[in-house]
């Protein structure tokens, strides 16, 4: 899960790719590095840390160039160091390779390599890659001898390689997301379009071991399975929103604000799509939703919403769906839930799915992304670029999609105008100082436990998340009817616990908070209703099936202002990166 960017033109590569790269940090941000061409030398410039501050130490623009790579890492194979920091160099140091995958087979590839007088610098899978190339160039060009070396690799891997004497950029595509950009004497590869946007609006989206080689006026293709291939160029008409925070301190808060434009975002992109996808699910014997982290909460929400409607569904987290491969068939229709399109888990089990032949659809928010393009019919999340690791406007566009579909499968009229507002209201200045009053509460405390029923249940799971993962503070959600069946021993005196209720369940959701209350517990009540037990309300609107997309606003606001204020990054979380694109194999 890093992030790739090559340019070879006319213009500055060097600021090209650095511009790329910092709008692909959120693939990753251990470290950074670019490589570029300077005559017949490359210069390697990489270090440990954010890329603007490895940028400015390290000069990245202090020359001009017109063929480079660069990379942003978040590590897998070998601690964060500079030396494991990409670009790699062979021996030579005339071919260097960018690499975002896992190499699975490079530790025999490394001991055959090292056999052969090979030195190497780091402890990466990605490092085989350079010196495999060098030692096919004892008997090939360049071409060929990274033909031949990617060939050799096994696992999910897309590359760029560049070489010293040569003005072109070599690349593979296998598994893992690489995207070719084109224009007038210029070419471009990246992990994702966003990186390249700016610059060109035309785009060759590879597939599986599609090889390619980009020079200034040309991009050749092949594929290393098929032979010869035609790769289709898109044009994509997208306003690129500004990659900076405009104004706010990070991007999350940033992307929180923007949600109450989300609704109708979705429905401009995805119009009478929608009756079609409700007509597939409505047509199916079963439904299998899968995802991954938010998306997986997703996922549940939809799980109940059609459960309602007596749909024949389940839930399954992404990395565990090959253990229910058995129920597959093809009366069988999976919804794949990302937002990346790109999620390892997630594009594992729409393989599984397709090889027991089921229909694929999709919910994702990167056009032109591996999901999407798999898939047999897609809706477009449409939320725009979410830079901040910790999922906010995607979850939200997520959560709207499932209820639109739901509502359109019982045929009910809904309004996106109505739930536009409802949202704007809860990111009003009042509610948000009131929200921060809370995290003066709670900002030192180890533990929040979250709980919820029925509906109300998802948002104590994605609440929980939130918490956790940008604040660093034990959270842990569970449905409400749980807590006697082991954690009310966990209870002390002013332990905070997140209470979500709806109308559905009020009775019985309101009962175990006083379990909670009665062992000492400090209730924050989320309701539209105001309750003796609740030391602190946060009021939302009373409302139905949509009352998790209103209830998870607040504690996206609550989960960021704990993080800024016990000292952190809420855009850049700990040992976390935006887009799961890898699994790990040892």
């Amino acid at each position: 899960m890093c992030g790739i960017v090559g340019y070879i033109g006319n213009k500055n590569a060097n600021e090209i790719v650095y511009q790329g790269i910092k709008r692909l940090e959120y693939r990753g941000y251990d470290s950074v590095g670019i490589c570029y061409k300077k005559g017949n030398t490359l210069v390697v410039k990489k270090d440990i840390g954010k890329i603007e501050e490895v940028a400015s130490k390290l000069n990245f623009l202090e020359e001009d160039s017109n063929l480079a790579i660069a990379h942003t890492r978040w590590g897998t194979h070998g601690k964060i160091t500079k030396e494991n920091a990409h670009p790699h160099l062979d021996c030579s140091k005339n071919i260097a390779i960018v690499h975002n995958g896992i190499i699975e087979n490079f530790y025999e590839l490394k001991e055959d390599l090292i056999k052969r007088g090979h030195k190497f610098n780091s402890e990466t899978d990605s490092e085989v890659i350079a010196h495999l190339i060098e030692e096919y160039m004892k008997f090939y060009d360049f071409e060929n001898s990274c033909k031949k070396a990617f060939s050799k690799l096994k696992g999910s891997f897309a590359v760029l390689a560049i070489n010293s004497k040569e003005e072109k950029i070599v690349g593979i595509r296998k598994d893992s997301p690489l995207v070719i950009g084109v224009k007038e004497n210029e070419s471009f590869a990246a992990s994702d379009i966003y990186a390249l946007l700016p610059y060109t609006n035309e785009f060759i989206f590879l597939k599986n071991f599609d090889f390619v080689v980009l020079e200034k006026n040309l991009v050749k293709i092949e594929n290393l399975i098929e032979g010869s291939v035609n790769r289709p160029i898109e044009r994509i008409d997208f306003s690129l929103e500004q990659n900076s925070t405009e104004g706010f301190h990070h991007f999350m808060i940033k992307e929180i604000m923007e949600q109450g434009e989300i609704p109708f975002r979705i429905l401009e992109k995805n119009g009478e799509k929608f009756k079609e996808y409700a007509n597939k699910i409505k047509e199916a014997k079963k439904v299998l939703l899968v995802g991954a982290g938010s998306s997986f909460h997703a996922c549940i929400y939809g799980y109940y919403l059609f459960s309602k409607l007596g749909i024949d569904c389940k839930p399954i987290v992404a990395s565990e769906f090959k253990n229910f491969s058995n129920i597959l068939d093809e009366n069988t229709i999976l919804i794949a839930v990302s937002q990346s399109g790109e999620t390892a888990d997630v594009l594992e089990a729409v393989r599984i799915a397709k090889s027991k032949n089921c229909k694929v659809y999709s919910i994702v928010n990167v056009y032109g992304s591996t999901l999407m393009r798999e898939s047999d019919f897609y809706l477009l999340m449409n939320s725009g670029f979410e830079v901040g690791v910790a999922a906010t406007k995607t979850f939200t566009s997520q959560l709207i999609i499932f209820y639109i579909l739901y509502k359109i499968l019982k045929n009910e009229s809904f309004s996106m105008k109505h739930l536009s507002s409802q949202i704007l209201d809860l990111l009003g200045r009042s509610r948000r100082e009131y929200i921060e009053k809370i995290a003066d509460m709670l900002k030192d405390k180890e533990h929040i436990f979250l709980i919820g029923r029925g509906l109300s249940y998802v948002s104590s799971l994605e609440g929980a998340l939130k918490i956790k993962e940008i604040s660093y503070i034990h959270a842990e959600a569970f449905a409400g009817g749980e807590l006697k069946h082991g954690t009310l021993a966990l209870i002390e005196n002013n332990t905070p616990c997140i209470v979500f209720v709806d109308r559905e369940n009020y009775e019985e959701i309101i009962s175990n908070a006083h379990e909670v209350k009665a062992r000492g517990g400090f209730i924050i009540g989320v309701s539209p209703f105001k309750d003796k037990v609740f030391d602190v309300w946060i009021k939302i609107p009373d409302c139905e099936e949509e009352i998790p997309i209103l209830q998870i606003i607040p504690i996206q606001l609550l989960a960021y202002l704990l993080s800024v204020k016990r000292g952190y990054n809420p855009d850049y979380p700990r040992n976390l990166a935006k887009s799961v694109t890898v699994k790990w194999k040892k």
